[in-house]
């Protein structure tokens, strides 16, 4: 897309989730910051892909944390 074409909020709001859902993806251990900025930008139709993003994490750590459990649990309340 180019720099001048119109973007709707709906496009910058589920484009800047995507980037940080990504992050939250990729690190080990999130960074707390962007947690709390996805949740607060999230789109519903994202939940189901956070929740996932989410689970994993928790089933691969053998004591996640309770900020993470935290997250999910909002998250879960969401849906």
């Amino acid at each position: 897309m180019a720099i001048d074409e119109a973007v709707s909020r709906e496009e910058a709001q589920t484009a800047f989730s995507r980037l940080l859902l990504d992050r939250v993806r990729q690190d080990t251990y999130p960074s707390r910051t962007h947690i709390e900025i996805l949740e607060q930008t999230l789109p519903p139709w994202l939940y189901r892909e956070y929740l996932n993003v989410l689970l994993e994490k928790v089933v691969r750590d053998s004591q996640p944390s309770i900020p993470m459990l935290r997250h999910l649990s909002q998250v879960i309340q969401r849906l």
